[in-house]
C-alpha cells in the first residue's frame, strides 16, 4: 500500500469522527493502527505497545511512538507529526493530547486497558470512549486487499495439498504442524495467521484443538485448521480427512453433511442478503439430518489484516452482505468418541453473489 492509500482511509474516518462529534481518536489497537498508517502490524508483547495514532477530524494527523521506533516511523510518517513520548508513557502522551487537541478526544475502548485509560484521563480530559469505528471500514475490502487475500489464500491452498501428502502415520501432531509452518515460510508467507490446529482421532472434537504428541494412525481422521499471512493478509481454511482407505461409515456421513451444510449457506451469501440467515441456513441443513446439536460454533467470521476480524456469521449477526467483505464459512460437527468434521472455505461477496476463494 501506498501513502496516498492509507491517507484516504483517514479521510474516511474523519467522516466517522464528524458522526460522533468527536475532535481526534486516538488508535491503539494495533491492526488498525497499520491500517491508517502502515505502521507496525503487531505489538512486540502482548502487554506492550508500538505506539497510537492520533487522528483528527480537520486534518493534522500524529503518530504517537517511543524511541525504540523513531527509525522506523520516520520512513513512513513527516517527522514534524511523530512525537516520541518517554516514560511513564500516560502522562507525557495525555500532557500532548491535552495541547494539540484540548477538545474531545475518543479512544477505542475495545483496544485500551482500564488501568492507561485512568492514568491517561489523569492528564487529558474530555476522554469519549468509541468502538468499532476503524473496524467498520476494514470490513469492506479494497481491491489490493482482495487481491493480496488471494495471493494467502492460493498459498493456503498449495499447502494443504503438501500436508496431506506429508502427514502419514507415526508422525506426531506437533511435527506435522512443524512441517506446515515451514511450508509457508519457504513458499513466502511472513508467518502463520494463527497456532496450526492439528487435531488426530477424537482430538478433533475440540475446535481449537492443540498440537501435540499423540500420533496419526491408519486408519484415522484428521483435522487441519490452518493459514499463513502473506503480503499483510491472512488466509484461514479447514480441511478434515481420512488417513488410510477405509473411512467410517460415520465419517464419512459427518463428511457429507458438514459439506452440504456449507454449500447451502454459501449459496445464499450475496450483497443485501442477511448475515444470520447463512447460519441460519446451514443449521437448519443439520437439524434435517438430526445432527445440529453437534454443530457448536458460529458458522464463520470476517477475515483481513487478523484472522478474526469484522463481522461474525451467527444467529445474533445483524445486518446484511455487502461486496467487497470477505468470510470464512465453516460448519462443523463434533463427537467425543471418535473426532470432528469441519470444512471452511474464504468467500468474497462480489457485486452480484459470491466467489470462493
Amino acid at each position: 500500500m501506498n501513502k496516498q492509500t492509507y491517507a484516504a482511509r483517514r479521510d474516511k474516518l474523519r467522516s466517522a469522527l464528524e458522526e460522533k462529534g468527536v475532535d481526534a481518536l486516538l488508535v491503539s489497537h494495533a491492526a488498525n493502527r497499520f491500517y491508517l498508517s502502515g505502521f507496525e502490524l503487531h505489538n512486540s508483547q502482548c502487554n506492550a505497545s508500538a505506539g497510537m495514532l492520533l487522528i483528527t477530524r480537520k486534518g493534522g494527523d500524529w503518530l504517537l511512538t517511543d524511541s525504540r521506533y523513531h527509525d522506523a516511523a520516520k520512513r513512513l510518517w513527516d517527522e514534524d507529526r511523530i512525537f516520541i513520548y518517554g516514560q511513564p508513557a500516560h502522562e507525557q502522551m495525555g500532557d500532548f493530547l491535552q495541547k494539540v487537541c484540548p477538545g474531545s478526544v475518543g479512544f477505542e475502548s475495545q483496544a485500551m486497558s482500564c488501568e492507561f485509560h485512568s492514568r491517561l484521563a489523569q492528564h487529558k480530559s474530555a476522554l469519549t470512549p468509541l468502538s468499532g469505528l476503524v473496524e467498520k471500514l476494514r470490513i469492506i475490502k479494497e481491491p489490493a486487499e482482495i487481491e493480496a487475500m488471494r495471493r494467502s489464500c492460493a498459498l493456503n491452498h498449495k499447502v494443504f495439498e503438501q500436508a496431506q501428502r506429508i502427514a502419514t502415520p507415526g508422525m506426531t501432531e506437533k511435527e506435522l504442524a512443524w512441517e506446515v509452518e515451514q511450508l509457508y515460510r519457504n513458499q513466502g508467507a511472513s508467518e502463520l495467521a494463527f497456532s496450526t490446529i492439528v487435531a488426530v482421532g477424537a482430538n478433533g472434537a475440540l475446535p481449537h484443538a492443540i498440537p501435540g504428541d499423540d500420533r496419526i494412525s491408519n486408519d484415522s481422521p484428521l483435522l487441519l485448521d490452518k493459514g499463513c499471512r502473506l503480503d499483510d493478509y491472512c488466509s484461514d481454511q479447514t480441511r478434515t480427512f481420512w488417513v488410510g482407505d477405509t473411512p467410517t461409515d460415520e465419517f464419512t456421513r459427518a463428511l457429507e453433511q458438514t459439506r452440504e451444510a456449507q454449500e447451502k449457506a454459501i449459496q445464499i451469501i450475496r450483497p443485501g442478503e442477511s448475515i444470520a440467515e447463512a447460519y441460519r441456513v446451514a443449521r437448519a441443513a443439520f437439524e434435517a439430518h438430526g445432527v445440529a446439536e453437534h454443530f457448536t460454533h458460529a458458522l464463520g467470521h470476517g477475515i483481513g489484516l487478523e484472522t478474526h476480524e469484522g463481522l461474525s456469521i451467527s444467529p445474533k449477526a445483524t445486518g446484511v452482505f455487502e461486496s467487497g467483505m470477505i468470510v470464512t464459512v465453516e460448519p462443523g460437527l463434533y463427537y467425543p468418541e471418535w473426532g470432528g468434521i469441519r470444512w471452511e472455505h474464504m468467500v468474497l461477496v462480489t457485486a452480484d453473489g459470491h466467489e470462493v476463494l
